[in-house]
């Protein structure tokens, strides 16, 4: 039966409807990891996490309307956000990697231009909303996931738009992903282009060794420490942004839109996170892994209030998005030139824009195994960074298309 008819759902209680994503989200990675198959390396879980309850919801079996998604927006999407940043270590990844931290900050910039003048050239053909779900992938390849689905929050993205971002990101990933990995075979020849100085590679391997950190088994206090932050810096972030949204609409409205309660409270978390990076909090264990975990359940509840009728715009919004990481790669090569930095950096540099903290390893296994710990720190950086810089992707791609 499909959705929109009278008939009851199969599973309607919040309880049954939380299952359902949970299952969701445990199984293709389940299957990825029984079959061990190079698949999930090109197209990972993530597609059918968020394509599956889709289906689920579309032919009747969980509801597109549940009290568990705004539960989700309102108390998960913090507590992951939390979880993430507070393993950033900015000092770490700038003595590792050098000037190739530079590298992906151009290529922030290339994701940020590229989204604008990508938007500008496709929005004709897209709904007029079409400029959030660019925000949202602008989200994805600043820095992961989690800031997909935050800028998506922020900037009211549909659940179709986010799936047309969910879409483009793996379509990207599946050309993007093999370039890289290949650029290793033409890595003479670049850094030649590139001007590399020769002790370059010797003294990133060498730094590398000095800060590697092993994550270790959480104990019982230490989970008990990471619920204690996660939960006091969301309740804090929640009872704040209210009056502070409030404020800026009283005293500056003409920003009002740009800084909605939802955008407050969410930028408010990601800054204290930060804050909190830089403290023995960063210490506690496995808080990127339970992190990851939260967002792709969330992924899963997005997926769940989406319509298939609103994926019908994916070729015009994946088209934009190849022009759009074809300026990231000319950001990112245009860097290199600049800094003189080797191609190895160059492509973990793009791989932790483009692909996170969940392809940046697998670059650097490739490339230069030394380089895996840093790898995903640069990430992590990413993560730091996307927050705050998708959504002003995603408001200048509107504003540039005259909207």
């Amino acid at each position: 039966m499909i959705a929109g008819t009278d008939v009851t759902p199969l599973v309607s209680s919040p309880i049954g409807v939380i299952a359902v994503l949970c299952f969701v989200a445990a199984f293709f990675f389940f299957v990825a990891q029984v079959t061990d198959s190079k698949f999930f390396h090109y197209v990972p879980p993530l597609l059918f996490i968020y394509a599956a309850p889709v289906f689920l919801n579309n032919f009747n079996v969980i509801p597109s309307d549940s009290p568990v998604y705004s539960g989700l927006s309102t108390y998960l999407l913090p507590a992951f956000i939390v979880l993430m940043l507070i393993k950033v270590n900015i000092p770490a990844v700038v003595s590792v990697m050098g000037k190739g931290v530079l590298v992906m900050l151009m290529g922030t910039a290339g994701v940020i231009v590229g989204a604008v003048v990508a938007y500008m050239i496709v929005h004709p053909w897209l709904s007029p909303d079409a400029w959030t779900g660019y925000g949202a992938l602008a989200g994805s390849w600043i820095g992961g996931t989690a800031n997909m689905a935050a800028t998506a929050e922020m900037l009211g993205t549909s659940e179709e738009q986010f799936g047309l971002a969910i879409i483009a990101d793996n379509v990207i990933y599946i050309v993007w992903l093999p370039l890289l990995l290949m650029s290793r075979n033409f890595a003479d020849r670049f850094n030649r282009w590139a001007r590399v100085p020769p002790e370059r590679l010797a003294a990133m391997d060498a730094a590398a060794e000095l800060h590697f950190e092993e994550d270790t088994a959480p104990s019982m206090s230490q989970y008990l420490y990471l619920f204690a932050i996660v939960i006091g810096v969301t309740w804090t972030g929640s009872t704040l942004a209210p009056g502070i949204s409030g404020w800026i609409s009283d005293t500056l409205p003409a920003i009002k839109d740009l800084f909605s309660e939802s955008t407050v409270r969410i930028l408010f978390v990601t800054t204290f996170a930060l804050i909190l990076s830089a403290t023995p909090v960063a210490k506690l264990p496995n808080s990127t892994a339970i992190g990851t975990a939260l967002v792709y359940v969330f992924v899963a509840g997005m997926g769940a209030r989406a319509s298939v009728s609103g994926l019908a715009e994916a070729p015009v919004f994946v088209l934009g998005a190849f022009i759009w990481i074809a300026i990231h790669g000319l950001f990112c090569l245009a860097g290199a030139w600049l800094f003189r930095v080797d191609v190895h950096s160059v492509a973990i540099a793009s791989a932790a824009n483009i692909g996170a903290a969940a392809s940046a390893p697998i670059v650097a296994a490739h490339h230069r195994p030394s380089l895996v710990p840093a790898s995903i720190l640069m990430a992590l950086l990413g993560y730091a960074l996307g927050n705050y810089l998708a959504p002003l992707a995603g408001q200048l791609a509107r504003l540039a298309a005259g909207q």
